[in-house]
């Protein structure tokens, strides 16, 4: 049955659906990024607040800022803006349920201007945002805001019809501060270190060249709250909406697929008000560091440490490396030995638990994740998920090889080939910048390590780490991944 609202009422009962009505609610929220991720995390507890008849001035209005959002608006509205959270689990514990916190979803190219008004609403009191860790332009080797790209260039240049967020936001505010309107919070979902403060220093960074009064006004009134945010979302397929199809009798555009757990750890910080998330299992801090970092380092670090490698094998789901025991053996030798030695105290989080909860969630067949998306962007997500840990071993004059396979596998498969002779695309917007890298056999290391945008400056500096990777390398052209991982194991 085609997924809408008139036909809510004749869906099966073994979906949840909303009990509020479209009509009862108003926008509280716009957010950059209507994706995947954002649909099964932050609008999923938003749409289990909703459904106790509370905070219904919440709802979310999604932006589209590029020409690929159209796709998405359409799918979306074609529905009502209603979609099916399908949770794929191997127990029986699993609850899919329609979702209707988003109500609407403008689009840039249709009219920017309607975006700054949206934006600028008294209404709108959080803008949130998933636009990936590249989507910040902050340089990953200085930490600075890179100005000199063209579309930022671009929107100095005509900041009445900007392109890029930053420049919307800009725009936004500058009309509510004219306005005489309260400042929104911005509020980032993505998942990198310190995302609210480095939300913060690039909206600043931009604010500063574009308006500096408005960059004062920014940067004394509007609040950006670092998260937490973890829930595994694959990309949604064909197969998956057929699945959809067959088990539940939704015929849905753009579900959104997601493993059963879920974890948002929030900063209590916000300007103009939040919906009350704490009551639907939204954990509010202080202080999000010890969380973030326990997250980012064993769960996006053990990823890492596993995705290259199984790529490089022949495996093409994460349940894949997980149902082979030399790659648990490595990831939890990783975590325990390497990482975890590295972590402050959680506050309220047993870590020994929650090591054991990351190998049941990759071990998730039914979910069927795919190396793939893990294997992306690994530009960008190398400096924030593997970097610091590698550089806190370093300084700690600790094991190496452990985490300098993490490197050394990403390398070979830089390659594009696999061990069984397949070749495959790089998923990254840098690829064909990484590939030349590593081109040249006898100049990889030195070329590879010397990227500082990736590596920084200790990795290439460490005779000790140098030496770990060269080893890695030539044991996994000598002997593969699991003669390499049988010959860690031994350490």
């Amino acid at each position: 049955m085609k997924l809408n609202r008139r036909n809510l009422d004749n869906l099966t009962s073994k979906v949840a659906k909303p009990t509020y009505l479209d009509s009862d609610t108003q926008h509280g929220i716009a957010h950059f990024g209507v994706g995947g991720f954002h649909r099964a995390h932050q609008a999923f507890y938003t749409d289990a607040l909703m459904d106790q008849g509370r905070d219904l001035d919440w709802s979310i209005c999604g932006i589209g800022l590029r020409p690929e959002d159209r796709k998405v608006r359409d799918d979306l509205a074609g529905q009502d803006y209603l979609y099916t959270l399908f949770e794929l689990g191997d127990s029986d514990n699993t609850q899919s349920r329609i979702i209707g916190s988003i109500s609407d979803m403008l689009l840039a190219e249709d009219s920017i201007q309607a975006v700054i008004d949206k934006l600028a609403s008294p209404h709108i009191r959080i803008v949130s945002l998933t636009i990936t860790e590249g989507g910040y332009c902050i340089d990953d080797s200085t930490g600075e805001f890179m100005a000199q790209l063209p579309q930022i260039q671009q929107d100095l240049a005509q900041p009445h019809a900007p392109r890029t967020v930053f420049g919307v936001l800009c725009a936004a505010l500058a009309q509510r501060r004219a306005n005489h309107t309260p400042a929104f919070t911005v509020m980032s979902c993505d998942n990198l270190p310190h995302n609210g403060n480095v939300a913060r220093k690039a909206l600043l960074a931009f604010a500063a060249l574009s308006n500096p009064d408005l960059h004062d006004w920014i940067a004394a009134n509007v609040s950006f709250p670092n998260a937490m945010v973890d829930r595994i979302t694959p990309m949604t397929s064909n197969a998956h909406r057929l699945q959809l199809h067959d088990q539940l009798g939704i015929d849905d555009a753009w579900p959104v697929v997601c493993e059963p757990f879920i974890q948002w750890v929030l900063e209590d910080k916000f300007s103009n008000g939040r919906p009350a998330w704490e009551t639907v299992g939204v954990q509010l801090t202080d202080d999000v560091t010890p969380y973030e970092e326990m997250k980012i380092k064993l769960l996006n670090g053990s990823h890492l440490a596993l995705t290259y490698l199984g790529f490089l094998k022949g495996y093409r789901f994460v349940h894949d490396t997980m149902n082979d025991p030399l790659f648990v053996a490595y990831m939890r030798a990783y975590m325990d030995k390497d990482v975890t030695p590295q972590l402050a105290p959680v506050p309220g989080i047993d870590l020994t638990a929650y090591k054991n909860t990351l190998v049941q969630r990759f071990s998730n067949q039914a979910i069927a994740d795919q190396l793939e998306r893990v294997c992306s962007d690994g530009s960008s997500k190398f400096p924030k998920f593997t970097v610091p840990t590698i550089n806190r071993l370093i300084a700690d004059g600790a094991e190496l090889k452990r985490a300098a396979l993490v490197v050394a596998a990403w390398a070979l498969y830089l390659k594009g080939v696999d061990e069984t002779g397949q070749t495959y695309a790089i998923p990254d917007p840098r690829a064909e910048f990484c590939q030349a890298l590593v081109a040249d056999d006898e100049l990889i290391v030195q070329r590879l390590l010397g990227v500082e945008e990736i590596f920084g400056t200790a990795i290439a500096q460490s005779a000790e780490f140098v030496a770990a990777f060269e080893w890695c390398l030539n044991s996994l052209r000598e002997v593969g991944v699991s003669g390499t991982l049988e010959n860690l194991a031994r350490l």
